[in-house]
């Protein structure tokens, strides 16, 4: 978990700089919420406490990182209790929990407050600490690129790369998100098998349907570079909780993770589809699992021998 702590500073860091001191103020707050209500559960319930295992620091930085830095603070309170408490500890505490934590709480969030979790801001925007109902809104680069504004209008690759695009907290900056993940990859605390497969079918998947001019026309490093996919792909999908154990299920959950995240960009009705394609896939996991789990065949001579 500390490790994921470190991965995950580089995004911090970038979202600090394109959204300003509000995205650290929202991240502090859903921190700080998720380990008040971890630490609150085990007292309540006179459980040994766990805050010590920084898995609530993780996901107050995942939640934070997938809203927009609009957000009201007393929602990102609201984000976390539902992460902590519904997600999390009704199912066990870490290690049980059926779906991701931080997923599952901005999936809440959007079904609940549509409109504060879609309000984003051009990059360098001053977002005032209270009210952010008067900020002037942007398109994100995947709205952009679902609607009628011309290629002119899109932000360019290097803008995508570095970050300085309208969105998420943790999602803009590909460059912060290679830097922690590759960190991960190196430090051996998650395989490359979800985030390749993963970023390869939704790349294969949108240069085949999500161009504007008929197949084999979408711009795929676009669309690998927009919206929540590169931060999904190396720190939500590889979550150990959630996701296969066995190498042949980690390739299967990745592409499935592409395949419905493609589904959704390009047919249905919302421009971004990682994190429902993430949730999708985690309740799929166990039966995902027990499909190629390696089968044992025959028995010890000492087992048979008992046997009989």
């Amino acid at each position: 978990m500390l490790d994921v702590i470190i991965a995950l500073i580089p995004a911090l860091i970038a979202g600090i700089l394109v959204f300003g001191y509000r995205a650290l103020v929202v991240t502090v707050i859903s921190v700080l919420s998720c380990v008040l209500f971890e630490w609150l559960w085990t007292k309540i319930l006179k459980k040994p406490a766990t805050i010590g295992d920084f898995s609530a620091i993780v996901t107050g930085m995942l939640l934070a990182f997938n809203m927009p830095v609009t957000i009201p603070l007393w929602m990102v309170v609201i984000g976390a209790f539902f992460a902590i408490v519904i997600v999390k500890q009704f199912f066990g505490g870490i290690g049980h929990n059926f779906m991701n934590p931080a997923l599952a709480a901005r999936a809440f969030l959007l079904a609940s407050w549509a409109l504060a979790m879609t309000t984003w801001v051009a990059p360098h925007t001053s977002v005032p600490f209270w009210n952010t109902a008067d900020v002037v809104t942007s398109a994100t680069p995947l709205a952009a690129y679902a609607g009628t504004e011309g290629a002119s209008q899109l932000p360019s690759y290097f803008n995508l790369f570095i970050g300085n695009v309208g969105g998420c907290i943790g999602e803009t900056s590909v460059l912060a998100i290679l830097i922690g993940g590759i960190y991960l990859i190196v430090r051996k605390v998650i395989r490359i098998r979800i985030p390749f497969f993963y970023l390869l079918t939704v790349a294969v998947g949108t240069w085949m349907f999500a161009g504007h001019n008929g197949l084999f026309t979408g711009d795929w490093l676009y669309q690998v570079m927009a919206g929540g996919v590169m931060l999904g792909a190396f720190f939500m999908a590889t979550d150990y909780t959630t996701t296969p154990y066995t190498p042949v299920g980690q390739i299967i959950f990745g592409i499935g993770c592409g395949v419905i995240t493609v589904l959704i960009r390009v047919w249905g009705g919302y421009p971004e589809g990682c994190s429902y394609s993430i949730l999708l896939m985690n309740i799929v996991t166990p039966l995902i699992d027990r499909v190629t789990a390696p089968k044992r065949y025959g028995a010890s001579k000492k087992g048979k021998e008992a046997q009989a």
